[in-house]
């Protein structure tokens, strides 16, 4: 289902998106143009889907072969194409994913804003829809997405994909004027929302730090949170059980509410705990799965690293993390986008460096991996959480910061790479100390036991009937759909 659909809908002829005999209650789901937005998404589609419910999902055409593989076979779920505005300045006709672009810091806030000219195409499929839509899921990036919503009386839940922690502490930061006092960008600032929790100004991007910020990232943003503050309410990546605190302060704001939902990750739980091992059996395993087993048979414990797609690493940085690694004589599996700079040479047998796509999750749930040295990107933070395995935090970008203050100070389920963060540099002994105090110290033991903790609650929040996340979820779909139910 191509381009053809917005025609055929914007000429009064829509599509059969609905299956005969199908649901009344419909979705529409359009995630950002973003593997690390789109994947959570997904993964919600996939809960939907296990409720009887009908989904349209918006995407464009070089994005489209993603999602309709991860969709699941005979779903009834529908994905409609809408083009990609082709004429932006400095990003080559094609690219329709900020994975692709050439320099995520300097380019990302040209290709969000030119989003916006997608929404006449979005709104012509989005006026002929069958059933009518009851509820709209879109990315907070896709602020546009709210008055098309609004246009046609369609409930729009903002997904972001960040954590309760973040969003409680950036407001709390704007709200009390925090990062405008005379204090340096890296000396500690108290919270005064929340007794405890402590920040410095580099924790945040720079437009926030300024009194009078402009540009087109702080044009984005604005727009952003002025159309998710006129929204239905959040559908947040989260669990009740591990930021309660931060949950509680956002939902006693004011009339939105945030739906905690997550871990998403754990929405194919069922068919990965009945599955997992006939699939595997099935497949020839990768490489890097091989060598994993090889570990653990060897009794050996496995440090992953991997820092995202996004992530603008100097090659100087990357020399030292390639020198911490080594002097720290750990055994290690680095996902690496760069070539490996004569380091597995060097290290051979006791590390391993892989320069394709990997499932981190299969990664992760490898018995012999024991520590994740990561940016802290919320997608990873759950992966990592959900398998219960303790991450060293060097976060680099976005809200990284402050999620690694979360991981490290919140809920104890990781140490932070002393020196790390948006404007740090990392000297190779500061990482090899990180290292083996994660894999070898107490501190490493302790912050261990935290991580299985919350795995076990992550688990218990997503469990049919009982868990938290999945009564919170059934709670709004009925909601939701009960209203749609009574306006039609």
């Amino acid at each position: 289902m191509g381009t053809e659909v917005v025609a055929a809908a914007a000429a009064g002829n829509p599509p059969d998106l609905i299956p005969a005999g199908g649901n009344v209650c419909h979705a529409v789901l359009f995630p950002f143009m973003s593997k690390g937005h789109t994947i959570p998404i997904l993964h919600l589609a996939r809960l939907l889907l296990r409720r009887q419910i009908s989904l349209t999902v918006f995407t464009t055409p070089a994005n489209r072969p993603f999602i309709a593989t991860s969709l699941p076979a005979g779903a009834a779920a529908s994905i409609i194409e809408l083009p990609f505005p082709h004429d932006i300045p400095e990003i080559s006709a094609g690219v329709e994913s900020t994975d692709k672009l050439p320099s995520v810091d300097s380019l990302f806030p040209h290709f969000a804003l030119a989003t916006e000219r997608i929404r006449p195409d979005f709104e012509s499929a989005l006026e002929n829809l069958r059933p009518r839509p009851s509820f709209m899921v879109s990315d907070g990036f896709l602020w546009w997405t709210q008055d098309s919503s609004a246009k046609f009386g369609i409930p729009r839940l903002v997904f972001y994909g960040m954590s309760n922690h973040a969003g409680s502490v950036s407001r709390a930061a704007a709200v009390d004027r925090l990062l405008l006092g005379s204090e340096s960008d890296d000396e500690l600032i108290s919270v005064t929302q929340f007794p405890g929790v402590k920040v410095c100004k580099s924790d945040f991007e720079e437009w926030a730090r300024k009194p009078n910020p402009e540009g087109p990232h702080f044009d984005f943003v604005l727009k952003s949170v002025a159309a998710s503050s006129r929204s239905y309410g959040y559908m947040m990546n989260s669990f009740y059980e591990l930021e309660s605190v931060f949950s509680d302060h956002l939902n006693g704001l004011g009339k939105q509410r945030y739906y905690s939902v997550g871990p998403l990750c754990l929405a194919d739980v069922d068919e990965i705990n009945g599955g997992k091992e006939a699939v595997l059996a099935a497949k020839l395993k990768p490489a890097w799965i091989q060598w994993l087993d090889e570990k653990l048979a060897e009794g050996k414990s496995v440090l992953y690293v991997a820092f995202g797609s996004q992530a603008e690493i100097s090659e100087e940085q990357l020399e030292e993390i390639a020198r911490g690694l080594e002097d720290s004589e750990v055994e290690f599996l680095w996902v690496k986008r760069k070539g490996g700079g004569g380091l597995e040479e060097r290290v051979k047998g006791r590390g391993m460096i892989v320069g394709e796509w990997v499932d981190q999750r299969e990664i992760l749930g490898h018995a012999s991996v024991g520590g994740f040295l990561s940016h802290c990107g919320w997608n990873s933070v759950m992966e990592s959480v959900c398998a219960g395995v303790a991450m060293l935090a060097w976060p680099m970008m976005a809200e990284q910061p402050l999620n690694a203050r979360m991981v490290a100070e919140e809920v104890k389920v990781g140490i932070r790479v002393e020196g790390s963060g948006r404007t740090g540099f990392v000297r190779r002994g500061a990482l090899e100390k990180a290292v083996r105090e994660l894999m070898a110290g107490e501190k490493g033991k302790e912050v261990r036991r935290n991580a299985k903790e919350y795995a076990e609650k992550a688990m218990q929040a997503m469990e049919e009937g009982s868990g938290s996340s999945w009564k919170t979820l059934n709670l709004l779909i009925d909601e939701l759909c009960n209203k749609a139910t009574t306006e039609n």
